[in-house]
């Protein structure tokens, strides 16, 4: 099964980082326009990511919903095995390199629970399965926060990221909703893959 999840996750980020800087700006501007499959409450805390390697760059979406009202968040890396945290950012505060090389708020900015959280992948099926890079960062982070909370898990990716099946375990958390630059997948309806086209 490993192995397996091994394959999927290198022929999915092979179609990822074959895409053109082009493609993959132009997708991100769409994400962007076309925002999120529902309204959001003013005030409310949306997580997105630093984008590195070839993902699919979250800003623009994540500048929609600040102007629709919401407060901005970036994950900090702890330790493995550990639950992500959260600090409030501005796309206009600084970023310090975190313990993975991965762009950061500061250690100063305010501590925050997301109530929706943009989630990176390497690959997703039409049941909302994501594969990830492996450290098991955000099914942890899921599942931590759930506890007290429903955290809305939104996958952003490029459409040559799906896959048919991703081997799913009893640990991996599945998301409710991927977005792509042509789909909007919402895996909480009772038709589990419902697709919009857009």
């Amino acid at each position: 099964m490993t192995n397996s999840k091994a394959e999927l996750r290198a022929k999915a980020l092979a179609k990822r980082d074959a895409l053109s800087e082009k493609k993959r700006a132009a997708a991100a501007v769409k994400l962007g326009k076309r925002g999120l499959p529902f309204e959001i409450v003013p005030g409310g805390i949306v997580s997105g990511y630093s984008p590195i390697r070839s993902e699919i760059d979250p800003v623009p979406l994540m500048q929609k919903l600040a102007a629709e009202g919401a407060r901005l968040a970036l994950p900090c890396v702890t330790t493995r095995g550990k639950s992500l945290i959260f600090r409030i950012w501005h796309p206009s505060d600084r970023l310090m390199l975190g313990p993975l090389g991965i762009p950061e708020p500061s250690p100063a900015a305010a501590e925050v629970i997301p109530d929706i959280m943009l989630t990176p992948l390497a690959a997703f099926d039409r049941l909302g399965h994501r594969i990830g890079y492996g450290a098991g960062h955000y099914d942890f982070t899921f599942a931590h926060l759930r506890k007290t909370k429903h955290v809305v898990g939104i996958g952003l990716a490029f459409a040559a990221q799906e896959i048919e099946a991703v081997p799913a375990l009893s640990h991996d958390v599945a998301l409710d909703y991927v977005l792509t630059e042509t789909d909007v997948f919402d895996f909480r309806s009772s038709e589990v893959a419902h697709s919009l086209r857009g």
